[in-house]
C-alpha cells in the first residue's frame, strides 16, 4: 500500500515538473524578443508598424489557440493535443532560426510558435484537475503560478543578454528546449476517452479574419480593410447566433457588466503591452541604452515584482474591496505615464521606477478584473465568460503592441505638446504616455459607473 502511494505521488510530481517546464517556456516567449525590437528594427530597416508584428503575430495565434485547444481537449485528448503543441512551437523557432534574414519568414515563424505555445495555458491547468489529487492541487496551482512570474521576469533579462552577447536571432531556439518534456510526457500522461463535440470552426475563421484585418488597419490605416474587417464581425455575430455550439457563447453579451469588465480590462491590458513594447524604442533613441541594460536594468525588477504585488492585490480585494483595489492599480499606471511624459530625459533609471508601479498596477487591475468578471457570471456561464476574458486578454494585448507601433510610425504625436522644455526626441513618446494614461483613466471610469449602477452585489 505504501509502495503504491509512493509510485501515485512520485509519477505526481513528475507530472508537475514537467508542466511546470512548459509553463515557464510559454511565458519566456512571450517577452524574450521584446527588449530586442529596435534591433530588428535597424536590422530590417523597419518602421515600429511593422517590426511589433514580431509580438503581434505571436500573441494573435496565441489568444486564438487558448480558445481552440481548450475546446478540443476533450475530443481529441490531452495528452496527444500537448505534444502537437511542443512540436508545433520547436517547428516554428526552427523555422524562425534559419529564416531569420527574411522579415516574412520571420513574421510567419511567430504565428507557428504562438500556435503551438497556446497549448500550454490552455491545457496545463486542465492536466493537474485531472492528475494531480485534490488535495495537492492548490500548492501545484501556486507553483505554476510562480513559475510563470519567474518567466515574465526572466524574459526580458534573458533576452538582453543574449542579444547583445550573441544575436537576437538566437532567443527564437529558446522554445526548442521544450522537446525533452515529449519523452516524460508520452509515459506519465494517459490517453483520453474522446468525447464526441463539434468545433466551431467557420466562427473561429470569421473572427480571426476580422481581428486580423482590423490589426493590419492599425498598422497601415488602409480603410479596406478596416471596412473588410468590420463586415467580418457582423458576419461572425449572426453566425453565433445560429451555431449549435458556438466559439463564443453570444449570450454573454446581454451581461453588461461582464461585457464591460471584459471589453475595459482589454483596453488597460493593451494600453500596458503598448507602453511595454514602447520601452526599448524609447530607451534607445532618448538614452541611448543598450538591449542587455533595458533587459536587465529596466524591465527586471518591474517584472519580478509582479509576484509581489499580485499576493498584495489578492490579499486587499478580500479586505477593502474590488473597487479600492482597481483605483490603485489605475492610479499606479496612469501617475506612472504622467510621470515618464514629464521627465522622460532625466535618468533612464527612472523608467526602472515606472515600469515597477506600472506592472504592480497591471498585476493590481487584473486580479480585480477578473474578480469582477467571475462575480457576474451564473454557475452554468462560469467556464464560456472565463475562457473569454482569457482570450481577450491575450487578444487586447497583441492589438496594443500593434497599434502602438502603428503610431509610432506615422509619427502623428511628433510634435510639442507639454509645456515644459524637452528634447525634440522626446516628444513623440511623451505624448504617447499622456495618450496611453488618458485611456486607463477612461476605462477606469467607464468599469466603476457600471459597476456602481450595477444591481448585482460581488462583494
Amino acid at each position: 500500500m505504501n509502495t503504491s502511494y509512493s509510485q501515485s505521488t512520485l509519477r505526481y510530481n513528475q507530472v508537475l515538473i514537467w508542466l511546470c517546464v512548459l509553463s515557464f517556456f510559454s511565458v519566456l516567449n512571450e517577452m524574450v524578443l521584446n527588449v530586442s525590437l529596435p534591433d530588428i528594427a535597424n536590422d530590417f530597416n523597419k518602421l515600429p508598424a511593422s517590426t511589433n508584428w514580431v509580438n503581434t503575430a505571436f500573441m494573435l495565434t496565441f489568444s486564438v489557440g487558448t480558445a481552440v485547444y481548450g475546446k478540443l481537449s476533450d475530443q481529441l485528448g490531452i495528452r496527444k493535443l500537448l505534444l502537437f503543441g511542443i512540436i508545433v512551437n520547436c517547428f516554428g523557432s526552427v523555422i524562425g532560426f534559419v529564416g531569420h534574414s527574411f522579415f516574412p519568414i520571420l513574421i510567419l515563424a511567430r504565428f507557428i510558435q504562438g500556435t503551438g505555445a497556446s497549448a500550454f495555458p490552455a491545457l496545463v491547468m486542465v492536466v493537474v484537475a485531472r492528475y494531480i489529487p485534490k488535495e495537492n492541487r492548490g500548492k501545484a496551482f501556486g507553483l505554476i503560478g510562480s513559475i510563470v512570474a519567474m518567466g515574465e521576469g526572466a524574459g526580458p533579462a534573458i533576452g538582453g543578454i543574449i542579444a547583445h552577447y550573441i544575436h537576437w536571432s538566437y532567443l527564437l531556439l529558446i522554445p526548442t528546449m521544450t522537446i525533452i518534456t515529449i519523452p516524460f510526457l508520452i509515459k506519465l500522461l494517459k490517453k483520453d476517452d474522446r468525447v464526441r463535440s463539434h468545433i466551431d470552426i467557420a466562427g473561429i475563421l470569421l473572427m480571426t479574419a476580422g481581428i486580423v484585418l482590423f490589426i493590419m488597419f492599425t498598422t497601415t490605416y488602409r480603410i479596406s480593410f478596416l471596412i473588410i474587417s468590420i463586415l467580418s464581425f457582423l458576419v461572425f455575430a449572426k453566425h453565433i447566433r445560429k451555431a449549435p455550439d458556438p466559439f463564443v457563447e453570444p449570450g454573454l453579451g446581454k451581461n453588461v457588466l461582464f461585457m464591460i469588465g471584459v471589453l475595459c480590462g482589454g483596453l488597460i491590458f493593451g494600453t500596458v503591452a503598448g507602453f511595454v513594447s514602447m520601452v526599448p524604442y524609447m530607451m534607445k533613441d532618448v538614452h541611448q541604452l543598450s538591449t542587455i541594460a533595458i533587459g536587465s536594468g529596466i524591465f527586471f525588477p518591474g517584472t519580478m515584482s509582479v509576484i509581489i504585488f499580485g499576493y498584495i492585490g489578492g490579499v486587499l480585494v478580500d479586505k477593502k474591496g474590488s473597487v479600492y483595489v482597481l483605483t490603485i492599480g489605475v492610479v499606479f499606471i496612469s501617475i506612472s505615464f504622467i510621470i515618464a511624459a514629464f521627465f522622460l530625459e532625466a535618468t533612464p533609471w527612472l523608467m526602472t521606477m515606472i515600469v515597477v508601479f506600472v506592472f504592480g498596477g497591471l498585476s493590481f487591475t487584473k486580479t480585480v478584473i477578473s474578480t469582477i468578471v467571475s462575480s457576474s457570471l451564473q454557475q452554468k456561464e462560469a467556464g464560456a465568460g472565463m475562457s473569454l476574458l482569457n482570450f481577450t486578454s491575450f487578444l487586447s494585448e497583441g492589438t496594443g503592441i500593434a497599434i502602438v507601433g502603428g503610431l509610432l510610425s506615422l509619427h502623428l504625436l511628433d510634435r510639442r505638446l507639454l509645456p515644459i522644455d524637452v528634447d525634440q526626441s522626446t516628444h513623440l513618446y511623451s505624448n504617447m504616455l499622456l495618450l496611453l494614461a488618458g485611456i486607463i483613466a477612461i476605462s477606469w471610469l467607464v468599469i466603476l459607473n457600471v459597476y456602481k449602477h450595477s444591481r448585482r452585489k460581488f462583494e
